[in-house]
This record gives C-alpha cells, sequence and structure tokens, in this order.
C-alpha cells in the first residue's frame, strides 16, 4: 500500500469511508462527495459477475463503495475533471482495487470512444442537479461543474447511459424532485422505464429533497414507490436506518 504522505498532493486528504477498510482522497476546497452518493451507493442494486459504469464519477466514491458491498465482476467510473480523475485514481490504487475498479478521464458525450454499446450491466450517476449557468460566479470552479449542468445535461447522461445498456440493464440515479417531471420525461424518451422510485427526506416533517430512481432498458411500464428514507429525527442526528444501513 502507499504511504500517505505519497499519495496525498498539497491540500487533499484522505477519509476514511468505513466499510470494509477503504479509504477516499479528497480535497475539500474542491469537491467532495455527499450524502446523496452514499444513498444512490446502497439504493444500487449490483448482481454478481455485473459490469458496472458511474457517470461522472468524480473521486470514484460510487465505484469504491459498490465494489465494497456488491460482488460485481468490474466498476468503471467516468469523470470529465482531469484532478478528480487523479484522486479517483489515487484512491483505486490506495485501497488495492486496481483489478476492480478503472477510472476513465473522459466526456460522457463521447462515450462512444471509451466504451462499446450494451457493454454494461449496470449505469449509476450522481449528476449535475442544477441548470446551466443559474446562480453560478465561477463555471469553471469544480463545485460548479459537479453541482451545474455545464459541461453536459441530464438529457446527455440519459442518452449515453441507454446506449451504454444491455438489453433489460439498469440504470440508477439520485436528482432532485423539483425535476421529477422533466426527468421521467427524457428516460421515457430513452425507453429506460423508471421501475422504482424513493424519496429522500431531511426531516419528516419537510418537503424531499432527493429522488432516488431505479429504470429498466426496454421494461413495461410500472413504477413502484417505496417508503420515504428520513435522514435526520433532530437536527445533528441521523435516523435509526440510517445509522444501521449506511453506518452514520
Amino acid at each position: 500500500m502507499m504511504r500517505r504522505e505519497e499519495l496525498l498532493k498539497t491540500g487533499e486528504r484522505l477519509d476514511d469511508l468505513q466499510r470494509n477498510h477503504c479509504y477516499i482522497i479528497q480535497n475539500p476546497s474542491k469537491f467532495c462527495f455527499g450524502m446523496d452518493a452514499v444513498l444512490l451507493s446502497g439504493f444500487a442494486a449490483v448482481k454478481p459477475g455485473e459490469r458496472v459504469l458511474d457517470i461522472g464519477t468524480g473521486t470514484g466514491i460510487i465505484p469504491i463503495l459498490l465494489a465494497a458491498k456488491t460482488k460485481g465482476e468490474h466498476f468503471t467510473g467516468l469523470e470529465i475533471q482531469k484532478e478528480s480523475a487523479d484522486m479517483a485514481e489515487r484512491s483505486v490504487i490506495y485501497n488495492r482495487l486496481e483489478e476492480k475498479i478503472s477510472i476513465v478521464e473522459g466526456d460522457i458525450k463521447e462515450a462512444e470512444e471509451f466504451f462499446s454499446p450494451a457493454s454494461f450491466h449496470v449505469v449509476t450517476t450522481n449528476p449535475p442537479y442544477m441548470i446551466e449557468n443559474h446562480g453560478l460566479k465561477n463555471p469553471g470552479e469544480p463545485k460548479a461543474i459537479a453541482r451545474h449542468e455545464i459541461l453536459c445535461t441530464l438529457e446527455d447522461i440519459v442518452g449515453k447511459a441507454a446506449y451504454l445498456l444491455v438489453p433489460g440493464g439498469r440504470f440508477y440515479m439520485v436528482h432532485r424532485p423539483f425535476r421529477l417531471a422533466e426527468i421521467i420525461g427524457t428516460l421515457l424518451r430513452y425507453k429506460l422505464e423508471p421501475k422504482r422510485m424513493r424519496l429522500v427526506y431531511p426531516f419528516a416533517d419537510r418537503e424531499p429533497n432527493m429522488a432516488l430512481l431505479e429504470c429498466h432498458k426496454g421494461g413495461k411500464s410500472r413504477m413502484r414507490i417505496e417508503k420515504p428514507l428520513i435522514l435526520f429525527s433532530e437536527p445533528g442526528c441521523y435516523t435509526e436506518e440510517i445509522k444501521r444501513e449506511y453506518g452514520f
């Protein structure tokens, strides 16, 4: 295993994921993974022997968590930002997961250059939530690129996910509820049928702030709405379900 001093660059830190002794490199001044990525990794189902692609993987949090909790054959993280892809690659090396996880630096809009059609059983994504440059001061900042549709749109991601999935393959996404009508319309245009949805609430008496979706390529029209997931029982205190299922 690489030593910590050999691993980290200026401003970076090594965080314990509290799962299978896995760690991840992050730079707090750039972008760190959030609860949405952790919830998506718990919502996504990966079967033994399946190949998985994570679109917009950032520092590789979702492939690392999925490799730790499932028996998938191989996990690929696609990331357009060079600095994030580099941190993800070093995290893979530090965790000795080179045979299980590959990090590809590239643009999802050019997916055909990196991957063959129908080459993955599962595609996951924690995409930018906000439309275009709304409210942005510096569109070139890593945090802005991660949160806003600057370098790719919802349709870019959904369209390429449909291209890359095998028939019957599954697409998992976390997004904001206020865009659900647009999201479902886009999914249906690309024959990705929503089959399962779970809404996430910060508190039981608040509106949901996240939506977890499972879609099947070429699936029939029928969607199951799962029971709500509540994050906090009171400020600063996670619910028992979050503690039990996600280790917080």
